[in-house]
């Protein structure tokens, strides 16, 4: 599987249980963590499932190998749409365990995990982040950029996909959907996001023509690419197709509207960027039509306090179709 695209595993009952954690398992040994590391994966696993049914009725696990500054990882999100939890600090204590699981409870979790968080509404659910590195990645970045990608239900591949690039220089990012699902629609991705990763072009109505050449022979995509300067300090966002992308800030939201076509097929003549200068706390969202048009961010208290992959999984939650290849990535600079 491509290691830009989640693995989404059915947590709803027990009897997905043995399923569930071999495939997890599985992962682990292709990421080549030790067999330490593999067996406190395996007992994290045990926890977010147990925990899961025992609690919330069920829910959903995604799991992804990362990489972070050349640091091999493994990526899990646990989604539920529970009660929630009331007091998440005394739950997360160390050693408390209200079902007498093996590694007692969110605590053991926390313990084994580089990188833990939880978030969580009343009546709304839980989401919970889990890192974990064979060594730990030391912290370079002045951006944080996250993902999360499902193919339709029932596909392996995924028609989205998402491709980024981090120099001294500039922040490029791409998020693209090939057209229909599947793997002629990955087949499209793969091409476009190769197009992308080796364009030197850093004016994103460029990059969208060199990719629109690229991909003639294949079936087609929708894609937007936004990219950062961090000598003005400004985005440029240009893009082709129904991916929807935002740009958030304090009080204020910013809505690009794309254009109508679709690269490799038919591109409008005329392209120009929009222009958006950065603002302190700012933050972009991109999604594919795998979501539901109307998505927001209005409903998630104090969610910006959290890792971006939280918000990223809680747009899928709740914005959902199910009918297609889900997307949404969000990008945080730090100045």
């Amino acid at each position: 599987m491509d290691n830009h695209i989640h693995l989404a595993l059915n947590a709803s009952d027990r009897s997905y249980f043995a399923i569930l954690k071999k495939e997890i398992h599985a992962m682990a040994i292709a990421g080549g963590f030790s067999g330490k590391r593999i067996a406190e994966i395996d007992i994290i696993v045990a926890e977010i499932v147990t925990n899961l049914v025992k609690h919330a009725g069920g829910g959903q696990v995604l799991a992804k190998l990362i990489e972070e500054n050349g640091k091999q990882g493994i990526e899990l999100i646990s989604i539920d749409n529970g009660p929630g939890m009331t007091d998440v600090t005394r739950m997360v204590a160390d050693g408390v365990s209200t079902t007498n699981t093996l590694g007692n409870g969110l605590g053991a979790m926390k313990r084994l995990s580089d990188f833990f968080q939880i978030y969580s509404l009343k009546n709304w659910g839980t989401v919970i982040l889990i890192r974990v590195f064979d060594k730990l990645p030391v912290k370079a970045f002045k951006s944080e950029i996250r993902s999360v990608i499902i193919p339709k239900p029932g596909e392996t591949a995924s028609g989205d996909d998402f491709f980024s690039i981090v120099n001294k220089e500039h922040i490029k990012l791409f998020l693209g959907d090939g057209l229909g699902h599947g793997p002629e629609a990955a087949k499209a991705m793969q091409v476009a996001g190769a197009a992308f990763m080796e364009c030197g072009y850093t004016d994103p109505v460029e990059i969208i023509r060199h990719l629109n050449v690229a991909v003639k022979r294949t079936r087609g995509l929708v894609g937007t690419v936004a990219i950062f300067d961090l000598a003005t300090k400004k985005w440029r966002i240009c893009g082709v197709g129904n991916i929807i992308t935002k740009v958030l800030s304090a009080g204020n939201s910013k809505n690009y509207l794309a254009y109508n076509g679709i690269i490799g097929l038919n591109v409008p003549n005329t392209l120009n960027a929009q222009e958006i200068p950065h603002e302190d706390g700012q933050y972009i969202l991109m999604s594919s039509d795998g979501l539901k048009t109307r998505w927001d961010t209005a409903k998630y208290t104090s969610i910006l306090r959290y890792d971006l992959s939280i918000l990223c999984a809680s747009l899928i939650k709740d914005f959902a179709r199910l009918t297609d290849d889900m997307s949404v990535i969000a990008c945080k600079i730090n100045l």
